[in-house]
């Protein structure tokens, strides 16, 4: 999003975030798909490690830790704040879009970010061992258990966020960020509605996968244990005739109809160029 955000203006750019890697942890509400992309555009995101605030202290979490309290999910003091202050909201009964939209303000961020639901929807990790939650999978357990399968708890229940649906019907493109499908965009999917308001748009996906090798995270085991191909033309299939075209990074192997161009965004530095090329590519 930083990089459509910085080629095409914050105020063009819609973003839908995934809720379903959502907990509560040490009595707060936390949000850390929201939470990356907020972060992210208010330039406080300690780019280093992709997550949480930059130059960030840890004075909470380590008293936390040594009174017994949940240490193994990290919260900065900074970041605690924000938790903090989102819980209030949320227990007095603002949903979680509103809560969304005022830090969004206070923070300065001018892009508009939409959670894809108010609603509870947990992504839920099948392994050999059971089911795990999913934060507990990837920071408890480092994600080293091999993933047999997924479920998105709350998913059918659930209903699109307010202005998730217009935001849609209105783009004039959707861009699918270079995620992990699995439990980033199909979270998304799930909700009952937005599929089916995508499939009357025009949308493009860029390839998390360059080379067979994720940017970040374990997608390309993840899509290896889940009898899918660790490639981008692998991703193209898991997304399927919701897909207008794919984008994959140049030279790299994707399906037939897909569009090359610069795909790297991890570095700042490079963002505002990679967007400027993906909106060339794409419209």
């Amino acid at each position: 999003m930083d990089s459509l955000a910085r080629a095409a203006g914050p105020e063009a750019i819609t973003a839908i975030g995934n809720v379903g890697d959502d907990l509560e942890i040490l009595g707060v509400h936390v949000s850390p798909d929201l939470d990356t992309v907020l972060y992210t555009l208010a330039g406080l995101l300690d780019e280093e490690r992709g997550w949480g605030v930059r130059d960030e202290s840890y004075n909470a979490l380590g008293m936390a830790r040594e009174l017994g309290g949940e240490g193994w999910f990290t919260l900065g003091d900074r970041d605690l704040g924000l938790h903090l202050v989102r819980t209030r909201w949320l227990r007095e009964g603002v949903p979680l879009s509103q809560a969304t939209r005022r830090l969004a303000e206070a923070l300065g961020v001018r892009a508009t970010l939409l959670p894809a639901t108010d609603e509870p929807l947990r992504t839920k990790i099948h392994t050999k061992d059971g089911e795990l939650d999913f934060q507990e999978w990837f920071v408890a357990r480092g994600h080293r258990d091999e993933v047999t399968g997924l479920r998105y708890e709350g998913a059918e229940a659930a209903r699109p966020a307010p202005g998730v649906l217009k935001a849609i019907e209105s783009a004039e493109l959707v861009v699918i960020a270079p995620s992990n499908p699995f439990v980033s965009v199909l979270p998304i999917l799930a909700i009952p509605g937005i599929r089916e308001a995508l499939a009357a748009s025009r949308v493009a996906a860029v390839s998390p996968l360059v080379g067979g090798k994720a940017f970040r995270g374990p997608l390309a085991e993840m899509m290896v244990s889940l009898d899918h191909e660790p490639s981008a033309a692998g991703v193209a299939a898991l997304y399927g005739e919701l897909l207008d075209v794919l984008v994959v990074a140049p030279g790299d192997q994707g399906p037939p109809g897909g569009v090359e161009c610069e795909i790297d965004m991890v570095a700042p530095d490079r963002r505002a160029e990679a967007g400027r090329q993906l909106l060339e590519a794409l419209l």
